[in-house]
């Protein structure tokens, strides 16, 4: 995972409102694709790039997969935007 592909991923606000969705606790991809008007692919395709960027984690849950937001990569960022300010 390179911050560049964070950071990529991070541009985008579907992503972006994903990761919010995800800080309330883990959700199935079933959950997610409701709160968008956007097809199931697209979804999927959202919740693809978070996962290269490891800013999720998925678990198969039976027929479910569920996501889990992973703060760790955005505690790297943080980290990374601190340093840049001189912080």
């Amino acid at each position: 995972m390179s911050l560049q592909e964070t950071l990529k991923a991070l541009s985008d606000p579907t992503r972006r409102e994903i990761l919010q969705m995800l800080r309330g606790g883990s959700k199935s991809a079933g959950e997610i694709s409701e709160r968008f008007d956007i097809t199931a692919a697209a979804v999927s395709r959202h919740l693809s790039v978070l996962k290269d960027a490891d800013l999720i984690r998925d678990q198969r849950d039976g027929k479910f997969i569920i996501y889990t937001l992973n703060t760790s990569v955005l505690e790297d960022v943080l980290l990374w935007v601190s340093n840049l300010k001189g912080e």
